[in-house]
C-alpha cells in the first residue's frame, strides 16, 4: 500500500507508552511527514516514572524530567504537540478508562493516521515486547476501533466534552521488523541524523549508551535491507493497516 492508496493526511496521532518510544520507532518517518506539513501530535500513557539509569537523580523527579525530555525531542522533528495521560509507568494496562482517554484525544485531534505500539510480543525482539508497549498497544488499538468512532462508546465524551465520535482511516505498527509482518519500509536516510538527536535529548535514558548512533545504524540498516532498499540506506519499518 502506497501513500497515494490513502486519504489525504493532514494530521497524524501517535500513541505510545514511554517519553523516547516514539523516537526509537518512528521519529526518522514523523520528522518527513512534519516536513510535508502533517501536523503531529504525541500522546504519552506514561511519565516514564520508572525509568532513568541515574541513582543520584531523585525518584520524583523522574517525571518531570523524562516528559521535558520528550518535549525536546518532539522539537527535533517538528513536533509541538505533546501530551501526557501520567498513568503509572511499569503497571499500564488496557483498561476501560485508557481506552476512554486515547479515544478523547483521537476525538480532540481528528487523525487520518495513527501510529502505535504493537499489542503482540515479538519473540525476535523483547525489548519491544515491553508490558507496558503492548498494553498502549491494545487499548489504543480499541479506542481506533471501536471506541472513537462509535458514538455510544465512552457516551460522557459526546455528553459531556462535545466530542464527536471520530474515525481513523489507517494505523501504523512500530516494531514490525521482517518476523513482524512488515509492509511498509520508510526511508529515513536524509532524517536520520534528526533521530539521532531527538534521541539524545533522552539523557537520562541514553547518555550512558557509547555507540548510540551505530546501534540505529544497525536496527535501520536491517530494516532497509528486509524492505529492499538499496544498499547503505536507512528505514523504519511499519505494519500498516487499514480502518474498515
Amino acid at each position: 500500500m502506497s501513500d497515494s492508496d490513502t486519504t489525504k493526511t493532514e494530521r497524524a496521532l501517535v500513541v505510545v507508552a514511554h517519553p523516547d518510544d516514539v523516537d526509537f520507532g518512528a521519529a526518522g518517518t514523523i520528522a518527513g511527514w512534519t516536513d510535508e506539513g502533517i501536523e503531529v501530535t504525541y500522546l504519552l500513557c506514561t511519565a516514564g516514572d520508572a525509568g532513568g539509569f541515574d541513582p543520584a537523580v531523585a525518584r520524583t523527579d523522574i517525571a518531570g524530567i523524562r516528559q521535558d525530555e520528550q518535549r525536546a525531542a518532539a522539537k527535533e522533528v517538528g513536533v509541538v504537540d505533546v501530551r501526557f495521560l501520567d498513568y503509572p509507568d511499569g503497571q499500564l494496562v488496557a483498561s476501560f478508562d485508557l481506552r476512554r482517554d486515547i479515544s478523547r484525544v483521537i476525538r480532540q485531534v481528528r487523525p487520518q493516521r495513527l501510529v502505535m505500539q504493537s499489542p503482540e510480543i515479538n519473540w525476535e525482539r523483547l525489548g519491544a515486547s515491553h508490558p507496558d508497549h503492548r498494553a498502549a498497544g491494545e487499548a489504543t488499538l480499541c479506542a481506533v476501533y471501536p471506541d472513537a468512532r462509535n458514538p455510544f462508546t465512552h457516551t460522557s465524551l459526546l455528553q459531556d466534552e462535545n466530542l464527536d465520535a471520530w474515525s481513523v482511516h489507517d494505523v501504523w505498527v512500530m516494531a514490525a521488523g521482517a518476523s513482524g509482518g512488515a509492509n511498509r519500509w520508510v526511508d529515513v536516510t536524509g532524517t536520520f541524523d534528526r533521530k539521532v538527536e531527538a534521541l539524545r535529548r533522552h539523557v537520562s535514558q541514553t547518555a550512558h549508551m557509547d555507540d548510540l548512533e551505530g546501534m540505529l545504524r544497525g536496527w535501520l540498516g536491517a530494516n532497509a535491507v528486509a524492505g529492499g532498499l538499496p544498499e547503505g540506506r536507512l528505514a523504519e519499518s511499519f505494519k500498516v493497516i487499514a480502518v474498515p
